[in-house]
């Protein structure tokens, strides 16, 4: 459609302000970001929408228009509900970059904006299923009323008879047909997350195709709403954080047709994905602040000031303070031997590992770990503040209350769990060139116990890191335990210290078929009691103490000492 058609649209209250010579350039989407730099979501002929939140002075409205331009959008629209007029320095700067700029009354919402100009632009793509591709449109335009995703995949299964889901990258449930029989098993969640994921980073087109048992799959891709393929420098800048829609049917077998009506709702759905991550924008500065105020070293007084600020955004309605558990996630990828610069999405140029920005992917995927995994939608990510420094991304985690366990343990998040429900989907993603590494602090009642919740959080990422696998987490329980010391200790150190003491009897039990290593890790895990390690083993005593004297024999060690005891301790621990 041509830009001086939504002039004609008297219901889109639009009024310019400038560029009536560019009103015959063609719109090929519609975007709406509050973004002080959208660019990395643009890839050309949008219609943005603006409400002016990013704008703090006039010099911002230059280069806000300037990355605009170089993008390559039709057009700019900006609302006069923030300040209620459009600023003069923003007309201004339109003007002197050729960008045709509307004024949008406060009366009109953007999701009527964007409805009409989705509706026009891609209404001709779905032939005869042209009055259902319009309903899903004036149903996930029309904001929370509207009722969200779930109508348009409710429409989905009256109208096509499809059933069909929405689900995070790590597989969790955000919305769901609600037609009889189309609950979602948890697992099968995870395991169309996991395809998803892995069939992203071969660069494969969507529609992917999965078969469980009888039953087939087809998975399609979705992204911010204004953002092609191309738009991101590399899928690893985005591929664990994107959404994905299930439909239980076979794609492949379908028309042209029936499949640009699919990627269409995928749009709109994206729409809603916007929507949730600009509603985290507060969330997200105020963790922002308060991280910067304790890595600068403020004074406690002043971080909890700031804490006063945050508690009632993350926990509405709380009496009193809560406590704080702070969490700490890194995702690092590494270049694949023999490609200096590794391929991107779907004919996307490649980079390095080294210029992927971990911070944002840290932090957006830190924001869907820290969800319920038995929650669904989005809403539950509203009580989680997740800001980024650098490479990593920091979480401020509020708990109402904080109780103790039997085992004198604090009730909270732990590292193991956190990380239960979405290995596998995680590892698929990352492939064989990324990691992601997660330390998880104690909790603090105070801003005096933050910085330290932070640093014991870092303290916990870094013993994460040191194990093997693709996703590691470690919790504060382990920083006091020797399981701190041992990843840190150099391979070297390990294999001479382990070589020393374990060679000679592994040696002996390939010769001998003794098990002395068995016999020796089960005499130290029963602390020397001869009975107790002799029932385990279903030993006559003798026998163990045959097998003791053997390894002391082969060692030269005496395990009546406690000394010699811990050193085979470590040694089995480090082998």
């Amino acid at each position: 459609m041509r830009l001086r058609a939504l002039l004609d649209t008297d219901a889109l209250g639009l009024r310019l302000l400038g560029g009536e010579d560019e009103l015959d350039r063609t719109v090929r989407g519609v975007m709406t970001t509050d973004l002080r730099d959208p660019s990395r979501y643009l890839s050309g002929g949008e219609l943005v929408l603006t409400g002016l939140a990013w704008r703090r002075d006039a010099a911002d409205s230059e280069r806000f228009v300037r990355i605009l331009v170089q993008a390559g959008v039709a057009a700019l629209a900006a609302g006069e509900a923030e300040l209620g007029i459009v600023p003069d320095d923003l007309v201004l700067a339109c003007a002197r970059h050729r960008l045709p700029l509307f004024a949008v009354i406060e009366a009109v919402s953007f999701a009527t904006i964007t409805e009409h100009v989705v509706r026009q632009v891609s209404g001709e793509r779905a032939g005869d299923l042209a009055a259902v591709v319009d309903r899903h449109r004036r149903m996930m335009t029309a904001g929370p009323a509207g009722g969200g995703p779930d109508v348009v995949l409710d429409l989905l299964g009256t109208d096509l008879d499809l059933r069909a889901w929405v689900l995070s990258p790590t597989g969790r449930l955000i919305a769901g047909s609600k037609v009889a029989g189309a609950d979602l098993p948890a697992e099968t969640g995870a395991r169309l997350a996991a395809e998803h994921l892995a069939a992203a980073r071969t660069g494969r087109r969507g529609p992917h195709r999965l078969v469980l048992g009888r039953t087939t799959y087809s998975l399609f891709p979705i992204r911010s709403s204004g953002r092609s393929p191309q738009a991101a420098r590399d899928v690893r800048e985005t591929v664990l954080s994107d959404w994905l829609l299930a439909v239980e049917a076979d794609a492949g077998d379908w028309p042209e047709e029936r499949l640009e009506l699919l990627r269409g709702v995928t749009q709109l759905i994206a729409v809603e994905r916007d929507r949730r991550d600009a509603a985290r924008t507060v969330r997200r500065r105020l963790a922002q602040e308060v991280v910067e105020l304790v890595q600068a070293g403020a004074a406690p007084a002043e971080i909890a000031a700031r804490l006063r600020v945050t508690a009632p955004v993350l926990l509405p309605g709380l009496g009193a303070a809560p406590h704080w558990q702070v969490v700490v996630a890194r995702v690092e990828w590494e270049d694949l031997p023999g490609e200096p610069a590794a391929a991107s999405a779907e004919g996307a140029g490649g980079h390095r590992a080294s210029d992927i920005a971990g911070g944002p992917v840290a932090q957006a995927l830190l924001e869907e770990i820290l969800v319920d995994p038995l929650a669904t939608g989005p809403e539950p990510a509203d009580r989680i503040g997740v800001a980024h420094t650098g490479d990593e991304a920091v979480a401020l985690v509020p708990l109402p209350a904080v109780s103790t366990e039997h085992d004198g343990s604090e009730s909270g998040i732990l590292a193991d769990a956190l990380l239960a429900s979405v290995r596998d989907p995680l590892t698929a993603g990352l492939n064989d060139d990324g990691r992601v590494t997660l330390g998880v602090s104690a909790a603090v009642h105070s801003a005096e116990g933050l910085r330290g919740a932070l640093e014991e959080a870092r303290h916990a990422r870094r013993v994460a890191a040191a194990r093997p696998g693709r996703v590691c987490a470690a919790g504060h329980q382990e920083l006091a335990s020797h399981v701190l010391l041992l990843p840190f200790v150099p391979d070297d150190v390990r294999r001479a210290f382990t070589a020393r003491l374990l060679d000679p009897l592994r040696d002996y039990d390939r010769r001998h078929r003794a098990e002395l290593i068995p016999t020796l890790a089960a005499f130290l895990d029963c602390d020397g009691s001869w009975t107790r390690c002799a029932t385990r083993l279903h030993l006559h005593v003798n026998t163990l103490r045959y097998r003791v004297g053997r390894i002391e024999q082969l060692t030269g060690r005496d395990l009546s000492r406690l000394e010699d005891k811990l050193d085979f301790f470590l040694a089995l621990r480090m082998s």
